[in-house]
């Protein structure tokens, strides 16, 4: 077994596929939004929020979910929007996170004037700072690191299908109090307007479109439209599926809106969930036509471990048989701060309990680059990709590491 030290896993270059920007703000500038936008919090200290809200393990998802009413609420205006997508980004880039995806629900920090094209412009804003900033060291000037790259992937909601839909006062319904202003999600197809008319005449990196929310009773046959419609814009997909829900949520998000990854996948292989007449034969048909699509999952180990009680260890959870099965999977982090993780930790804790190898760690953190929505050509994914591979191989020399064994 091959020991990676932590000093090793955070100078790699890495990426973070799966990560939300509303689960991911620091806490003490939660609290500062919170304050300086009136808004309530459970407590006004880290350590008070730790123990009542963003918990190293919750009930179940609904629980997790929790957490997600104040950091929205504070994530109504552009300065904030735009700050906390800066802090994420120089968060990212402290612990060697080189790419990142990040994604939210536009419709859920809409209000007032502030319509859903400013929403986005915002963050980018803050993510291009980050980048702009990060260029001018001497790291990324003399090729020493691969410069800080990012795309913005938006999410719809499951509940959101035809029409209008009041989830935002839903999710907001755990706080005492709210202001009277009602602020309703738009329709997934409505949105997929939204996103791709941001992109074209905006020039936002816009590189993804996501189903998101809760799955049980929510079928993404009703989204069909929406993907439609961002697939003949030439505008990649992913899908929230096999989180919350079983393997036929995952044979929906491929079949029906041709994902082309899916966001955790969890119960890929949990034959009990399949109403098939032949479950095992259903999930290893499955299985093999996501292996053999190279459909990648976006794997959130800690965030999982957090939700499924049945999830007693690490060495648990299906992320050991992916691998075995040379599924194509990334490790994210969902939300850095409701899951209290980084990509450092998910790496470290994966390499621990399935024994990966160093050939296995290098093939799973590249391929989280060449399965990136990258926001630029093919031929500019290319050469970054490459100068990714050249920096990781370099820092595994000065460790020692040789990664040249297959198995």
């Amino acid at each position: 077994m091959t020991e990676f030290s932590e000093s090793f896993l955070k100078e790699i270059p890495k990426t973070d596929l799966h990560l939300h920007l509303d689960g991911s703000l620091r806490l003490e500038t939660l609290i500062q939004l919170a304050k300086e936008r009136r808004v309530k919090l459970p407590s006004e200290t880290p350590e008070g929020l730790l123990e009542l809200v963003f918990k190293d393990q919750y009930r179940d998802l609904p629980d997790y979910l929790h957490g997600f009413a104040y950091t929205c609420a504070v994530l109504k205006d552009e300065d904030a929007l735009e700050q906390v997508a800066y802090e994420l980004g120089q968060d990212n880039l402290a612990e060697g996170v080189s790419y990142i995806e990040v994604r939210f629900a536009p419709q859920l920090h809409v209000s007032g004037d502030l319509g859903i094209g400013r929403v986005i412009a915002a963050v980018d804003r803050g993510l291009d700072r980050v980048r702009r900033e990060h260029e001018q060291s001497e790291d990324v000037k003399s090729g020493k690191m691969p410069p800080f790259r990012y795309g913005i992937i938006t999410c719809a909601m499951r509940m959101f299908t035809k029409g209008f839909a009041p989830y935002y006062e839903k999710l907001l319904a755990v706080l005492d109090k709210w202001p009277t202003q009602k602020v309703y999600g738009v329709a997934s197809l409505s949105l997929a307007r939204s996103v791709i008319e941001a992109r074209d005449k905006l020039g936002l990196p816009i590189v993804g479109f996501d189903l998101a929310g809760a799955e049980h009773g929510n079928p993404a046959q009703g989204h069909v439209e929406a993907y439609e419609y961002v697939k003949r814009h030439f505008m990649h997909t992913t899908v929230h599926a096999g989180e919350a829900y079983g393997p036929e949520s995952i044979f929906q998000a491929i079949t029906d809106l041709h994902a082309d990854r899916i966001g955790h996948g969890t119960h890929l292989f949990a034959a009990e969930q399949v109403d098939a007449e032949d479950r095992e034969r259903y999930v290893r048909q499955l299985s093999e036509y996501v292996a053999d699509r190279r459909i990648t999952l976006e794997v959130c180990i800690t965030s999982n471990m957090q939700t499924m009680p049945q999830l007693r260890r690490v060495a648990d959870h299906p992320f050991g048989r992916m691998v075995k099965d040379r599924l194509s999977v990334t490790l994210c982090t969902d939300n850095r701060l409701v899951s209290r993780t980084s990509v450092t930790q998910e790496l470290d804790q994966a390499c621990k309990a399935f024994d990966l190898t160093p050939y296995l760690l290098r093939s799973i953190v590249i391929h989280g680059f060449k399965r990136s929505f990258f926001p630029g050509s093919y031929r500019e994914k290319r050469t970054y990709v490459r100068q990714v591979i050249d920096t990781y191989d370099r820092v595994a020399a000065s460790h020692g590491i040789d990664h040249s064994e297959k198995y």
